[in-house]
């Protein structure tokens, strides 16, 4: 779970303020203004990270962070959402509620197959939920060992759920900020693995039962991003495409100073031999550019072993601040991962899932030669539930998406300063929270080939832009007035801009009938 240092005063008159409660309002409209059409947002609520990403039994679950009773970060819940396809989801009532021993905040969830932990009965496999018990008193009072890992199970394919009566199974030695338990099953240790987030790194855990839970090494003390303390960590291995080359992603997401400000994602890539974890990387490496993509995990037990991450659209600078109601915050798009080796160096690609593209009618790609210092610019209903594509070559450009009321969102390439801007300081509602809309975002692009592929999802109130299907990834929420409805590309080399199947498909709404 995630915590920024300014919610805490906030989270705090919550609880004194509000009871917990167990009313779970299922009917999100997609009829408010600014509701996402196609990505996922709690029905009415404040939401954060995603939980205990697990596929069974032919569905996806999400899990998440939630607090039913307001907008803003509360007690902590684990809202429910279910899918077949990832991108029609259906709200499920809470999954898990605050108890005598805390708050429940950010997690993973198994698929316990061989029945390590006992939990199985009548033949049905449980699901086993791992989580961080948050115990406000405790941090109030000033002690450091507040937060302990408690574990719940369903036999029913997370309709239901018991907590453990030996909770907590992971106690607290004094180790400030011990949170976020991500847990897989390694197979040549037969074993279980979590991975912790122990303040300024991470802290790997062996088990053979899920309940008892030895310390096996740590990782990340001298290493990595330090701008706040790390936070839901994912360890996963991924095959370098082209080879058979196995190398293990460890994802840690810093809750301050990410390279646009405020929350980011970073990974390394390294090996794991079942004990330790070690990485050679030297420089940071952003799951994504943007100011909005963060506490990413991804899905345990997929049907095809695929990689897929869903992030937290949204930057604890002004979290608890974005203009929705009755609802707060979404999540990215499902994006697949995967791993490629440039110039000896491995990134990490993300690219939504097949299944989102699907949404997007079927449009015919032209193309336009764009002079220097002139512009191209096309009117559309609404492009604000649209995927913009194109290829273009490695030349200074701008691409602008504005409304009547004057508002607009643009995207800058300046090739020779290898450099992608984001600039949304005009977008919309950015006077909400002074963080918000006072600077252009960058991404530092490193290893580019001389054309390049952008797809652009707009949603209602977010963009996501991928650069060479996932190489360089930037998020961002907006909150224009109303939609955008003109697109401009304009040249700003000094030569010819050819712009090559730029297509501009609606993008339909997965709402609820």
């Amino acid at each position: 779970m995630l915590i920024l240092l300014a919610a805490i005063s906030v989270a705090c008159k919550e609880i004194q303020d509000k009871p917990v409660v167990s009313r779970t309002d299922t009917s999100a409209k997609f009829e408010e203004p600014l509701r996402p059409q196609f990505h996922f947002s709690p029905p009415s609520g404040w939401g954060n990270d995603p939980n205990g990403l697990v596929y069974h039994e032919g569905v996806y679950h999400l899990f998440y962070q939630y607090y039913p009773n307001a907008t803003v970060w509360g007690p902590m819940h684990w809202g429910h959402a279910v899918s077949k396809d990832m991108v029609q989801w259906e709200h499920k009532p809470i999954a898990l509620f605050p108890d005598n021993k805390g708050m429940i905040f950010s997690g993973s969830a198994v698929v316990d197959h061989q029945n390590t932990s006992g939990f199985a009965k009548d033949g049905k496999v449980p699901l086993v939920a791992i989580f961080t018990y948050h115990s406000m008193q405790g941090e109030k009072s000033g002690a450091t060992d507040f937060q302990t890992q408690g574990i719940a199970y369903s036999l029913d394919n997370g309709d239901t759920w018991a907590k453990y009566e030996g909770n907590p199974v992971l106690g607290n030695n004094g180790v400030k900020d011990l949170r976020d338990p991500k847990v897989f099953w390694h197979e040549e240790t037969q074993s279980w693995i979590m991975v912790l987030v122990a303040g300024d790194h991470a802290k790997l855990y062996r088990s053979k039962n899920l309940k008892d839970w030895d310390n096996i090494s740590d990782f990340g003390e001298e290493q990595g991003a330090k701008g706040g303390v790390w936070e839901c960590p994912d360890l996963f291995p991924l095959i370098v495409e082209g080879t058979d080359v196995k190398k293990w992603v460890l994802i840690i997401s810093i809750g301050s100073g990410g390279p646009n400000g405020g929350s980011a994602t970073q990974y390394f890539v390294g090996d794991f031999d079942g004990t330790t974890f070690t990485s050679d990387q030297t420089q940071y490496k952003w799951l994504d550019w943007g100011a909005d993509n963060y506490a990413g995990v991804t899905y345990n037990n997929t049907p095809n072993g695929e990689r897929i991450f869903i992030g937290w659209m949204s930057n604890w600078q002004y979290a608890l601040k974005t203009p929705t109601t009755p609802w707060r915050s979404a999540m990215t798009l499902p994006r697949k991962l995967s791993l490629q080796k440039i110039d000896d160096e491995y990134v990490v690609y993300n690219y939504p899932l097949s299944a989102v593209e699907s949404l997007a009618d079927v449009t015919k790609g032209k193309e336009e030669i764009i002079s220097a210092g002139e512009n191209y610019a096309e009117q559309h209903e609404n492009l604000n539930n649209a995927l913009v594509s194109f290829t273009v070559p490695k030349q200074d450009f701008k691409l602008s998406l504005s409304n009547e009321k004057g508002e607009k969102t643009a995207l800058l390439l300046d090739a020779s300063s290898n450099l992608l801007l984001l600039d949304r300081t005009q977008s919309g509602s950015t006077d909400f929270h002074y963080e918000f809309g006072n600077k252009l975002h960058y991404a530092a692009l490193e290893n580019l080939s001389n054309t390049l592929e952008i797809d652009i999802f707009m949603d209602a109130s977010s963009i996501e832009v991928f650069l060479n299907k996932g190489q360089y990834v930037m998020t961002d929420q907006l909150f224009p007035s109303v939609p955008y409805t003109q697109l401009e590309i304009e040249n700003l080399s000094t030569g010819e801009l050819h712009i090559k199947d730029l297509q501009v498909r609606p993008i339909r709404s997965v709402g609820l009938d």
